[in-house]
């Protein structure tokens, strides 16, 4: 069998806010695509470019291995590369131009080329894999090993003739068990462990226990996985953690499922599971109020080790809410917040600015619910219109001059919203300080000696002032277009 060499496109160092974090999770989705390969007999190895410089490190690599293909494959987990960053697309075409010269059959499947298959093929890609490409690249490198027609092989976009070739999508997969586990093996585990340490934080590794959301969120792009849900057994990730805790020492996991626990009774199967192997460990997630706050799932969440949990919050007014589609009310946020809190679980809100029709009103409704609940974190955004999407289809005509941002920190208003991008840059940092505000103030009331809560007293003498001044700031750039 031929040998193939799996990459991605995402470059933390490329990144800054990302790699400033020092916390990189390695490349879940290649590493699922590399097994299967491998599986089915196809000899692979991996050039994650996670930890790399720039795109210029394969060609020692090129030189030194004759290579059949390249599959640069995206880690569809990682809502970074749903962002389609225009650094790391033009990080890939670098690559795929570098790579050309070696006469290799270069195969790409991601969120971005999913999108702009054209530019891909134009920049030199052999095909474009759209959605799922696991099953895709499979029946595709047997067929070309075989010399056969590719042609009428699901889920393929390539050039034909000049013109561009797109095949009819192939179905998710649905019983995901029948992937073997990730090849773990091929990543340099122990680079990033020592990044990690940088960071401060407990060495954890990103598992997905499923793909897809069947939510409605109109801002929300699902270009690999779609619509559908589908979900591992609890037995086959209690393997995988089994085996990464023997083989590697590791015991918390950054669960990086869209949405975790949604089918019914399978984070109380899970707990069983771990119980079963008396394995012990932390983890996070991200999830949703309304699926929090069925039957006994914050229960089981607690037993089974969950530490923290993200919640698309999203924004504290519920006009905001349903005019994304978001499904939740406002009021289950406080009693989810309320109730995790009470089980000494973490909550960490996502919230998002800018959304069409936002107003101040809007604004003050989120900040005061960030102030009431205080969660553990906080991530800001502003709305980001991505191809696929209601949203995008309602803003586009406003997408002329920039339509991805540069890096995850560009936080730049592509299209005509209530207020600028200036306006949405500071309201981001006052926030934040309004956050670090209120963890303070509960400090102070609640004293104790402990290093951190008394570093965040002390904070207090910098973020009451400089609040002040950003919201006289703010006030000035409310009129600014």
């Amino acid at each position: 069998m031929s040998k193939i060499l799996f990459s991605n496109s995402y470059y933390y160092k490329l990144d800054p806010k990302q790699w400033k974090n020092k916390m990189p999770f390695p490349p879940l989705g290649t590493l699922y695509a590399a097994s299967l390969l491998r599986k089915n007999g196809y000899r692979v190895d991996l050039f994650d470019t996670n930890l790399r410089d720039n795109p210029f490190e394969i060609e020692p690599i090129l030189e030194k291995n004759k290579l059949n293909y390249l599959v640069i494959y995206d880690d569809g987990f990682n809502y970074l590369t749903k962002m389609c960053l225009t650094k790391m697309r033009e990080a890939c075409f670098e690559m795929i131009q570098l790579v050309k010269k070696f006469q290799c059959t270069i195969i790409v499947c991601s969120s971005d080329s999913t999108d702009h298959y054209e530019d891909y093929l134009n920049k030199g890609a052999d095909f474009v894999l759209q959605g799922e490409g696991e099953i895709t690249l499979l029946e595709l490198l047997n067929t070309l090993e075989k010399n056969e027609s590719f042609e009428t092989i699901d889920g393929l976009v390539f050039k034909k003739n000049d013109t561009f070739q797109v095949n009819k999508k192939r179905n998710v997969l649905q019983n995901l068990d029948e992937l073997p586990l990730p090849a773990w093996d091929l990543v340099d585990l122990e680079s990033y462990q020592n990044i990690w340490k940088q960071s401060k934080q407990p060495f954890t590794l990103n598992i997905a226990t499923t793909r897809g959301c069947p939510y409605k969120c109109n801002w929300c792009a699902k270009p690999i996985y779609g619509n559908r849900y589908n979900a591992h057994s609890p037995e086959y990730i209690v393997n995988e953690i089994e085996y990464l805790k023997e083989k590697y020492g590791v015991s918390r996991f950054w669960m990086c499922d869209d949405i975790f626990g949604l089918k019914p009774n399978w984070v109380q199967e899970f707990n069983k599971e771990l119980d079963k192997k008396q394995l012990k460990i932390s983890y996070f997630i991200q999830s949703r109020v309304d699926l929090l706050l069925k039957e006994d799932t914050i229960d089981a969440l607690a037993k089974s080790g969950l530490e923290e949990v993200w919640l698309g919050a999203e924004s504290g007014s519920q006009k905001i809410l349903d005019a994304m589609d978001k499904g939740t009310k406002v009021e289950d946020i406080y009693k989810a917040t309320r109730l995790l809190k009470l089980k000494k679980i973490k909550v960490a809100f996502f919230l998002q600015f800018g959304y069409l029709t936002e107003n101040q009103n809007d604004i003050k409704k989120t900040i005061a619910m960030v102030k009431e609940l205080k969660p553990h974190n906080i991530g800001i955004s502003v709305s980001y219109p991505l191809i696929g999407t209601k949203f995008y289809d309602k803003v586009k005509d406003d997408l002329k001059l920039k339509a991805n941002w540069t890096d995850s920190d560009d936080f730049e208003m592509m299209f005509k919203g209530t207020y600028s991008s200036n306006y949405y840059r500071k309201l981001q940092r006052l926030v934040h300080k309004e956050f670090r505000k209120s963890q303070g103030i509960e400090n102070l009331k609640n004293f104790s000696f402990n290093l951190n809560k008394i570093k965040s007293i002390v904070k207090l003498g910098y973020y009451f002032p400089t609040a002040f001044v950003d919201k006289i700031i703010l006030k000035k750039l409310q009129n600014e277009r």
